[in-house]
């Protein structure tokens, strides 16, 4: 799309869905990514107003702040510009969906963040990641398109998740471990490896004489709302497979079955994975409460 291309994403419940309008010709190439970039967490914007609001999550309460698009992109009235703004800005209802799937697979004994180095892609607020990060990480990794995105919204949410919740605390004193490692990238898909510490390539993570893959690749890697986009479906595969461990790592994926408007979704998503044939998938959850088409929850494994 071009970058003056306008897109508008709703649904049923609060704007929560995923639906599309485009406004421009499909045809239109979309504009360069930006670079792929660290965010260093001393970049926070500390010129935007930001509000925060409280997210009950049966029994666990997070944090979600809360910016104006305007203020940051200057696009009022729009969720995603393709190629310009990603949605980074808005709580989709998947990241609510992952975080309540995690709690219970934590809860059931079916997975442990314990030590664990873990990437949140497409974060946006960063609420997956910061459940992680309550739950004993050794390492988070928060990924988003805009890097804009990181210093108005995903830097402010994880300290104000993380902050010890007593008076006359400091900033930058949190109840996570004093030992863990939180980190921020912006950049596309198709080259934001270029700058992540873990990734599994020809270069940097090569087999071992014993067989075995090094242990620089990410444990889990959590995603929610990623796959709406057909066009970047492929590099966020290739994202995954590049980045994951592949001996035990797994990946938790929360999206609707279908995004009408844009052909993505879970069963189209899943029809890749099934052809490339190096990826296992499991269903964990599913959603059907009527705000919007059916919402899953899906695990994913290398062979």
């Amino acid at each position: 799309m071009a970058a003056n291309s306008t897109f508008k994403l709703f649904g049923t419940s609060g704007g929560l869905g995923l639906g599309l309008f485009d406004s421009a010709s499909s045809e239109a190439p979309l504009p360069s990514p930006p670079p792929p970039v660290e965010v260093l967490s001393s970049e926070v914007s500390s010129d935007l107003k930001c509000t925060v609001e409280p997210v009950h999550l049966d029994g666990l309460t997070l944090l979600k702040g809360r910016v104006s698009t305007k203020e940051v992109f200057g696009l009022p009235n729009s969720d995603l510009v393709p190629g310009v703004y990603e949605g980074g800005l808005k709580l989709w209802e998947g990241s609510l969906d992952l975080v309540k799937t995690l709690r219970g697979e934590v809860q059931n004994g079916r997975l442990s963040f314990t030590g664990k180095r873990v990437l949140e892609l497409g974060c946006g607020h960063g609420l997956p990641g910061i459940f992680a990060c309550l739950e004993g990480a050794a390492a988070v990794h928060f990924q988003d398109f805009n890097a804009e995105v990181l210093r108005s919204l995903t830097i402010p949410n994880v300290n104000i998740n993380l902050l010890k919740n007593t008076p006359g605390t400091a900033l930058d004193e949190t109840d996570s471990d004093p030992g863990m490692e939180l980190r921020f990238f912006a950049g596309d898909w198709s080259q934001v490896h270029q700058c992540l510490p873990h990734i599994n390539n020809n270069e940097r993570d090569q087999i071992s004489s014993s067989g075995q893959h090094p242990v620089s690749a990410y444990d889990v890697i959590l995603m929610a709302e990623t796959i709406y986009s057909i066009s970047a479906q492929q590099c966020l595969y290739g994202l995954i497979k590049k980045c994951i461990r592949h001996s035990c790592g797994v990946v938790f994926m929360s999206a609707k079955k279908h995004y009408f408007g844009v052909g993505g979704g879970t069963r189209q998503f899943l029809s890749m994975v099934e052809k490339d044939g190096a990826m296992a998938a499991s269903l964990v959850a599913e959603v059907a409460d009527g705000s919007s088409n059916v919402r899953e929850v899906w695990k994913l494994s290398m062979k």
